[in-house]
């Protein structure tokens, strides 16, 4: 019996250089406008005011029409470190404070809430979702005077009147506003409250990608549900956890609708954030060269944490 031979397979058909050239150019003429508009947007919002603020703050810089704007050199620099009621430095402990107060917090609580969510057993787990992630969508002015009722001083304070008029813990109505420590308790509970659910849904989406094998081998080895989320959900989770940290972390940084809105800065300028003493020295007491001062040096530190953290999670795969 014979075998029929095959014949040879065809080989594919080469494009001529050409053409590729003239097909690539179109493709580039297509996509070019777009191109253009993100290239000129970035230059007209991003870096023409970067460079903006790096000139002022090397200036002594006025807004009326036609003012000299004499060149001052580091000046604003050493009067922000020089200032005798240490604002900057207040500021630079607040913000750190900030990051490690909120962060760790942050982080635990939208990993955890995440992964109550996602028990099989868990019904309605939309509803869920959208409760965690409604403060996110919600204006922060109105949060804003949520909390500043919430924790008003005198009787009539939300928090006053429940722990003092009506269960009698306090001894007296506290002024929670008018001390630094209870503000700064405050604002951090603003901050967490608000953006705890963008981290939830975060790991919720994660969360998908882990298959359920490793906990059911868990489970056959005899692992309870604590040791099953440190074995293996943490650890599974590690490069979805560096994009959420290196997020919270910024976030942590930019902390300024926190402070203007519930505390003002107060009292005396004890809560001021780097943000909020920017735009206090900008705009309430038109020292510009001073604010960019402090803008130059936040972005560099900004900029410095998050490239190392990006170098050291920069080999992780996103799940």
């Amino acid at each position: 019996m014979s075998i029929p031979v095959t014949g040879q397979p065809k080989q594919e058909q080469r494009i001529p250089a050409g053409v590729k050239l003239k097909k690539g150019i179109q493709q580039w003429i297509k996509v070019m406008p777009y191109i253009f508009l993100g290239v000129l947007g970035t230059a007209v919002f991003v870096i023409y005011p970067m460079i903006k603020n790096i000139i002022i703050s090397f200036q002594e810089y006025s807004i009326m029409p036609n003012a000299e704007n004499p060149f001052i050199g580091f000046a604003n620099y050493v009067s922000a470190f020089t200032d005798p009621n240490n604002k900057v430095l207040m500021a630079i402990r607040n913000t750190v404070l900030n990051v490690a107060v909120t962060v760790p917090i942050n982080w635990f609580l939208a990993i955890v809430f995440a992964v109550l969510i996602n028990i099989h057993f868990v019904r309605h787990k939309i509803v869920f979702r959208t409760i965690y992630y409604l403060p996110i969508i919600t204006s922060w002015i109105v949060v804003a005077f949520l909390f500043r009722f919430m924790f008003a001083g005198g009787e009539y304070g939300l928090i006053n009147y429940i722990f003092y008029k009506q269960l009698g813990i306090f001894h007296e109505p506290i002024n929670f506003l008018s001390n630094y420590w209870t503000a700064m308790i405050v604002i951090w509970l603003f901050h967490i409250w608000k953006t705890v659910g963008w981290g939830v849904v975060i790991y919720l989406a994660a969360l998908q990608g882990i298959s359920k094998e490793y906990y059911e081998a868990a489970q056959i080895d005899g692992a309870n549900g604590t040791k099953q989320f440190w074995s293996i959900t943490v650890p599974m989770l590690g490069p979805v956890t560096a994009f959420v940290l290196i997020n919270l972390i910024n976030g942590a940084f930019n902390f300024f609708p926190q402070v203007y809105f519930i505390t003002r800065g107060g009292p005396m300028d004890q809560t001021q954030t780097l943000p909020s003493l920017m735009y206090m020295q900008a705009f309430k007491n038109f020292n510009f060269g001073y604010a960019s001062a402090v803008a130059v040096m936040m972005g560099i530190a900004v900029f410095l944490l998050t490239y190392s953290q990006m170098k050291k999670f920069g080999n992780q795969r996103f799940l």
